[in-house]
């Protein structure tokens, strides 16, 4: 090569890209932590063992007919555990929902029975009753700063002693007078506790209900705004209402969707048997509260799911109805009760660690 030939310029060539950088926030978990995080999947399984249990422990389980008394049983919980599960998440819980739904059977009842009135009017004053119950709960657990435990423990006494005292003043009796041959009668018990025929078993409409308010109530969590605030509201409020979201419309609106299923669930009893007695629903509340606990919701707020209520009330009806058709003892209902909360609870805590560990 001549001393005087140019050298060709150097043309500068890119590095060849190493391996893709990652970190935890971009790797994709495994389906199988992927699972563990939801919150309805240990209910889930413990669902499916007990179902399995009763099916080898008393057989008649295994009926047609005795499965849907069983799913009766459990709609008429789980009609009440979805908004009570709602209004956990979103952070409260309600200690008068058992007796709530007694006060607007009594409403409805007794207004129809004593003014003479259709049916429908007794249903729709006790629907106004019940949304006016839990917009007051909701409204003094804002305007005061009490604990929900507080507030509704006090509606709860006062609700309470009202149904006893104002059944006895108006009837005379602990109990309301039957209403069956009243207008409107048949219609109201079409819609709230009639049943139908599937393949040659009688089945409870409230069971259809169930399963279309968990549908309804899980789209509203996963697909609407309000379901974000309600999820906002339980893990912080302060921090919920720094970024714009209606705090104290979310907590009140919580508190009027349990008055709604408790006025539901009041209809479906005042239709079924035609008269209510005053002093019962104290104890359900408790109930309610575990089978939204069972179901993964947490009582701190700001975690759980609408179906795994759905799934924590199956497991109450299951039980119930299992150790009955088992020919066991009822008096150890209460005990399996107690056993089935604490193991969800601790199912729960574990998968909870589990998925943030890994």
């Amino acid at each position: 090569m001549s001393m005087t030939q140019q050298a060709e310029p150097a043309v500068n060539t890119p590095p060849a890209p190493g391996p893709k950088q990652t970190d935890g926030r971009t790797v994709r978990r495994p389906l199988a932590l992927r699972l563990l995080a939801r919150p309805e999947v240990g209910v889930f399984l413990g669902a499916v063992a007990v179902l399995v249990f009763f099916l080898f422990a008393a057989p008649p389980v295994r009926d047609g007919s005795s499965m849907a008394n069983i799913l009766y049983q459990s709609s008429t919980i789980g009609i009440m555990a979805l908004p009570v599960a709602l209004l956990m998440i979103g952070g409260e819980f309600d200690l008068s929902a058992g007796v709530a739904v007694v006060t607007s059977a009594l409403t409805a009842s007794m207004l129809s029975y004593q003014l003479t009135l259709n049916v429908w009017t007794g249903v729709i004053v006790a629907l106004v009753v019940s949304l006016a119950v839990g917009a007051f709960n909701g409204w003094m657990l804002v305007r005061t700063g009490l604990p929900s435990f507080l507030v509704t423990l006090g509606t709860f006494l006062i609700l309470q002693g009202v149904n006893l005292a104002v059944t006895k003043l108006v009837t005379g009796n602990v109990a309301t007078d039957d209403i069956s041959d009243m207008d409107g009668f048949d219609q109201a018990k079409a819609i709230f506790a009639s049943t139908f025929e599937v393949a040659g078993v009688q089945v409870k409409i409230t069971v259809v209900w169930w399963l279309v308010f968990a549908a309804l109530a899980t789209w509203v969590l996963l697909r609407t705004k309000y379901g974000n605030w309600i999820f906002a509201v339980g893990g912080n409020k302060e921090s919920a209402r720094a970024v714009g979201v209606p705090v104290t419309f979310t907590k009140i609106s919580l508190f009027m969707v349990v008055g709604f299923g408790a006025w539901f669930v009041g209809m479906h009893n005042l239709f079924s048997f035609n008269t209510v007695q005053s002093g019962e629903g104290v104890g359900q509340e408790l109930i309610y509260i575990a089978a939204a606990v069972i179901g993964g919701c947490l009582l701190t707020g700001g975690y759980g799911s609408a179906i795994g209520p759905v799934f924590g009330a199956f497991m109450f009806g299951m039980v119930q109805q299992g150790i009955v058709y088992a020919g066991w003892n009822p008096d150890w209902f209460k005990a399996f009760l107690g056993v089935m909360l604490l193991g969800a609870v601790l199912i729960n805590l574990w998968v909870q660690r589990t998925a943030t560990r890994r």
